[in-house]
C-alpha cells in the first residue's frame, strides 16, 4: 500500500475545511487508521522550532546529516523520502503560503541533501512523486475572476520542483462560504488522487486543479 504524507497547514486544524474534505477522503479509501501507511503533520498545531544560528552555522560549514543542529531537517526530509505521494491542505495567508508551512520548507530545502547546485541552477536529489495541494482562499485567486494575486501556486510549485517534486496539481477553495461547485470537485480530486487514478483521469475530475499553472 502506497505511503502518503499528508502535512496540514492551516490553524484550525482539523476544523479547517481543507482539513475535513482530506480526513474524510483517508476514511473513504480506508486510509484513515493509526496501523494505515499514513504520515501526518500538523504544521500549525506542533508547530517547528524556528531556525537557529546553530542551524545556520551547521548549512554554511557542510556539517554532516548527523549533526544534531539538522536534527529537525533530518526527519522532515526523511519523511518526505519515505512517503509515495504527498498531500497538503494550505490556506492562502496574504497571497502566499502560510508561516508554519514555509517554515517546513526552510527545513526541508537543504543544499547537498534535498538539493544540489550545478551550473544550470539547483536540481533536486530527491525522486518525483505524485502530489496534490489543496489551497484554501477567502477570495478567488484563480481565473477570470480573480481579483487577488496568488504567489502561493508558483512559489510552492518551484519549491518542490527545486528537492525534485513535479508531478504537483492544485485544487482551489475559494470564497466564503466555499461554493458547492468547488467543494465538489475537491472531492473527486482527493477521490481520484488517493485511488492512483490515471493523470488524464484526474485532471478530468478535477478541471480546478489546473485554473492556473
Amino acid at each position: 500500500m502506497k505511503k502518503t504524507l499528508f502535512l496540514e497547514c492551516s490553524p484550525f486544524g482539523n476544523t479547517s475545511s481543507g482539513t475535513r474534505l482530506v480526513q474524510a477522503a483517508l476514511r473513504e479509501r480506508g486510509l484513515a487508521g493509526d496501523d494505515l501507511p499514513l504520515i501526518t503533520r500538523s504544521l500549525a498545531a506542533e508547530p517547528l522550532a524556528p531556525l537557529s544560528a546553530r542551524y545556520a552555522q551547521a548549512l554554511t560549514s557542510a556539517a554532516p546529516d548527523s549533526d544534531p543542529a539538522l536534527a529537525v531537517s533530518e526527519r522532515l526530509i526523511s519523511e518526505l523520502e519515505a512517503c509515495d505521494r504527498l498531500l497538503i491542505a494550505t490556506p492562502m495567508h496574504n497571497f502566499t503560503v502560510p508561516a508554519a508551512l514555509k517554515l517546513w520548507i526552510d527545513y526541508v530545502l537543504r543544499i547537498e541533501r534535498s538539493f544540489t547546485n550545478t551550473p544550470e541552477g539547483k536540481v533536486g536529489l530527491l525522486r518525483d512523486r505524485p502530489t496534490l495541494v489543496l489551497v484554501r482562499s477567502g477570495g478567488i485567486c484563480t481565473g477570470d475572476a480573480a481579483r487577488q494575486p496568488d504567489f502561493l501556486t508558483p512559489y510552492l510549485r518551484h519549491t518542490l520542483a527545486t528537492v525534485g517534486i513535479h508531478r504537483v496539481q492544485f485544487v482551489y477553495l475559494p470564497g466564503q462560504p466555499v461554493a458547492d461547485e468547488a467543494l465538489n470537485q475537491a472531492r473527486r480530486a482527493l477521490a481520484a488522487f488517493l485511488a492512483e487514478a490515471p493523470l488524464a483521469a484526474f485532471l478530468a475530475e478535477a478541471p480546478l486543479a489546473n485554473a492556473q499553472r
